[in-house]
């Protein structure tokens, strides 16, 4: 009668030790909605397949909305009501814009839906955490790394990306600091090219007419940049070039030459931390309410951590990605 009192008090034990050792694995199949600005920019695109990545190493399932206008505040405001009505456990949230979709976010809090602001920073609202990187930083150091690299001297233009947007706000805020801190550089012209390629040829042209001599161009993303570079090849001029995004089509302009750098704003790693800290907080797992990624710079000597198709990458595990 005791051996089998033991041996039943050992499989309790035994069973008590499980459930306390995985409280990661205490659930799954948690439904994220996950929402991005649009279809075109390469970043956003990482940014999915980042949120992807998460949801099959966490045994979640993410379902994307991205407006086929690109930055369509009524369709996102659509969007975001229709997901309301299906209740997702979680939603990760871009805002198209960070202060026209504030009266989305307040429909989310009020269905008492989990939200992840990731990205773009809302103006405000009720979060879980932020997950995303300083866009005054990359633009500084950006732009500090195309300063030097022109000597500290000559004509600079600034491809800006969507008026009103924060990230291009303070991408541009950040280049015009380190424009202060050089007395030899001078600053042409700062035009808005939305963050697309074909609009950011248009206004390079347009800029190389007014300008017969421009030594460098500070695009404040990396398709903008392709669209510069383009348009410099079209008229034979040359000029120093830099992103921001570190997209796989800045990576290949930089092994090829094109390109002089791109400031990393991963957005893979995004997207991966954004899902895991919507899925760790519905289990109940400690997570950190600001995940903000380092400013760093991409250039022909470390580009090759960008190389690995982001369709091939994987998230790391959370500890391995976030210090406590």
């Amino acid at each position: 009668m005791k051996a089998n009192m033991k041996r039943v008090g050992r499989c309790m034990l035994a069973v008590i030790a499980v459930c306390g050792a995985a409280p990661s694995l205490a659930q799954s199949g948690e439904r994220v909605a996950v929402f991005t600005k649009n279809q075109t920019n390469p970043f956003f695109q990482a940014v999915r397949l980042g949120a992807d990545s998460a949801a099959k190493q966490l045994n979640a399932k993410v379902t994307h909305y991205v407006p086929t206008k690109p930055d369509s505040i009524p369709e996102q405001m659509s969007q975001v009501e229709d997901v309301i009505v299906k209740k997702p456990d979680a939603i990760v949230f871009t805002p198209v814009d960070y202060k026209a979709m504030v009266p989305a976010v307040a429909k989310i809090n009020g269905a008492k839906i989990p939200v992840v602001n990731v990205t773009d920073r809302s103006d405000s609202g009720s979060f879980v955490a932020f997950v995303g990187a300083s866009d005054y930083k990359l633009g500084l150091e950006t732009g500090r790394y195309l300063i030097k690299a022109m000597g500290g001297k000559g004509n600079l233009v600034v491809l800006e990306g969507v008026k009103g947007a924060l990230t291009s706000i303070d991408r541009v805020r950040g280049l015009n600091e380190a424009v202060k801190e050089a007395p030899g550089i001078k600053l042409l012209a700062s035009q808005p090219g939305n963050y697309q390629r074909l609009q950011a040829l248009q206004v390079m042209e347009n800029l190389m007419q007014s300008h017969p001599k421009i030594d460098g161009v500070f695009a404040a993303n990396d398709a903008m940049a392709a669209g510069a570079i383009e348009a410099l090849d079209g008229a034979n001029r040359k000029a120093l070039v830099v992103g921001i995004n570190g997209t796989k089509e800045a990576i290949d302009a930089i092994k090829a030459g094109k390109m002089l750098a791109t400031g990393d704003y991963n957005g893979f790693m995004q997207g991966c931390m954004a899902v895991m800290t919507a899925v760790r907080d519905l289990r109940k797992l400690p997570v950190q309410k600001e995940i903000v990624f380092p400013a760093t710079v991409i250039d022909k000597t470390n580009y090759q951590q960008g190389e690995t198709p982001v369709e091939s990458r994987s998230c790391p595990k959370w500890e391995d990605a976030v210090k406590t």
